[in-house]
Formats: structure tokens, C-alpha cells, sequence
């Protein structure tokens, strides 16, 4: 299982910056808050809950469907995607069923897939809009969304592997049984701040330090090919 942004492609060039921008301006436009306080309660949710649109669902009444649709319009996402030829290849070469696990809404992920030339590259795409569990939404990291999509997939958790940027999802993950491996091409750099949609945001772990939940780290998806 592989997630899409900054893990299959640059999010924090083509996608990160505008949906920011995308999300604080929907708080504002529907919570009445000036600026400033709708982005600081936009990066509280994203920070408490996993995603942003959780904390607007339980306690403003904020419809999911609605509130994905309206922050991932992103004009001119197709002239700022990017990925590796290299990574192209490797996932054609990669052996096993493979599929995409994403936060992101299915309408976004297919059309970063297809712009990428990856959407042949996959079986399948679970999205956010996938992630429920008896009526509430479930994202990554939730553990239990882990284990009921290997039950889905009817294999047992230690049979999956999922490789991913953000370490929250990924000790998530390993706790359920998966195999672990964390891309680490996209990581902010150390010399700047994250992005406060970016895995390293919330970590706070060093980006050259390995945790013992994961089970290996790549800096490309050619990487795979080797473990």
C-alpha cells in the first residue's frame, strides 16, 4: 500500500501550499473567523485529529463531501506535478498486488495518478472517502482503519507493507503488524521549517533517525526492489 502525496509524487511543490490556502479560506468563509485563526484551528485539527476536515465534521457540522470538494479544486495542479522516471519504472517492476492508501479524496488521487502517468501502476485507490468505520470517517492513523483494510483486502496484516513519509501513519501501521517503510525523498528540509501540511510538521523526529517501528527507509522507490 503506498501513499500518494510527497511519497509517489512532490506534494509540497504541486498540492500542499494551495490546499492550505484552500482549507483556511473554507473555515473562513463558513466559521466566520478571520484569517489568522481559521489557519491556526486548520493546523490544530490536522495536528489532533489527522485531517483537517475531522475536526470540522465533529464539532461544526461540516459536511465531508462538501468540505473535500471545495479545498481540492487547485487550478493548475497538472503544470506543478512531479515525480521520477525512476520511480515509474520501479513500480512496474515491483512484484504483488499494489494499492494506494491516501487521505486525500479519490477526485484529487486519480487525477494526480493520471496526470503522472502512475494510474496503470495500481489496482486500486482507497481514499479518505473509503476510510469509515460504522458511519464515521477513519483516515490514517487510526489503527483500526488498518486493520478492517487488511480485513478487506482479506490478508492478514503482516502480509501488507506500506510505504509512506508521514511516521505517525507508519507506527499506526506497525502496530496492526504491517511491514513499514518510509520514503524519505520528499522530507522538508532540516533547514527550514515544515510545512505545516507536511509529515515532518508533527513528527519531531530527526529526518535521518530510523524509529523501530519502521521497517526500512528509501530515498527513492527503486529502493523497493532491494528489500
Amino acid at each position: 500500500m503506498f501513499d500518494l502525496d510527497n511519497t509517489l509524487h512532490d506534494a509540497s511543490h504541486a498540492s500542499f501550499g494551495p490546499t492550505n490556502e484552500a482549507m483556511t479560506q473554507y473555515i473562513v468563509d463558513h466559521l466566520g473567523l478571520d484569517h489568522g485563526e481559521a489557519g491556526s484551528l486548520r493546523q490544530h485539527y490536522w495536528l489532533h485529529y489527522g485531517a483537517t476536515m475531522l475536526g470540522l465534521v465533529r464539532h461544526h457540522g461540516v459536511k465531508a463531501a462538501h468540505f473535500l470538494d471545495a479545498t481540492h479544486q487547485l487550478p493548475g495542479l497538472e503544470s506543478r506535478l512531479r515525480t521520477s522516471a525512476h520511480d515509474r519504472a520501479a513500480l512496474r517492476r515491483l512484484p504483488g498486488r499494489k494499492l494506494i492508501l491516501t487521505n486525500a479524496p479519490r477526485a484529487y488521487a486519480l487525477r494526480v495518478l493520471n496526470t503522472l502517468g502512475l494510474a496503470g501502476c495500481f489496482d486500486g485507490v482507497i481514499s479518505i472517502e473509503d476510510m469509515t468505520m460504522f458511519g464515521h470517517h477513519r483516515p490514517k492513523p487510526d489503527a483500526r482503519m488498518f486493520r478492517c483494510i487488511a480485513a478487506r483486502l482479506k490478508v492478514p496484516p503482516h502480509r501488507c507493507t506500506l510505504v509512506e513519509d508521514t511516521l505517525e501513519h507508519q507506527r499506526a501501521a506497525r502496530r496492526v503488524g504491517m511491514r513499514t517503510v518510509w520514503m524519505q525523498r520528499y522530507l522538508p528540509s532540516r533547514r527550514r521549517p515544515a510545512h505545516p501540511l507536511e509529515p515532518g510538521a508533527a513528527v519531531g523526529v530527526h529526518p535521518c533517525h530510523r524509529p523501530a517501528y519502521v521497517c526500512a527507509r528509501i530515498k527513492s522507490l527503486q529502493g523497493l526492489l532491494m528489500l
